[in-house]
């Protein structure tokens, strides 16, 4: 039995039990983008390492890439409406002479 497999098996665990955690921050609003995009990344490697060894944190990994990408979506898509919003805003507040 090769030594890196313990080893290797132990990261992949923690890495989708560390995905799951920041998929859940990724929901908090406006902390909460940088932490769907950790989740995100985290997730890629494990799924690259998950091709070689079984993940039995498997689960928290999928909601972890659940979490973050609503979390994605939905804080992006306030910041589409915000930024919508402050643009037209704008251009009607102009004084009338």
């Amino acid at each position: 039995m090769n030594a890196d497999i313990p080893g290797a098996k132990i990261r992949m665990l923690e890495n989708s039990l560390r995905c799951f955690a920041y998929g859940l921050l990724g929901l908090l609003p406006v902390i909460g983008l940088p932490f769907a995009l950790a989740a995100l990344w985290i997730s890629g490697r494990v799924r690259a390492e998950e091709k070689n060894l079984w993940n039995a944190a498997r689960p928290y990994r999928i909601w972890g890439i659940v979490s973050a990408a609503v979390g994605v979506f939905f804080w992006a898509f306030i910041v589409v409406l915000v930024l919508f919003n402050a643009a037209t805003n704008s251009a009607d507040s102009s004084p009338i002479d």
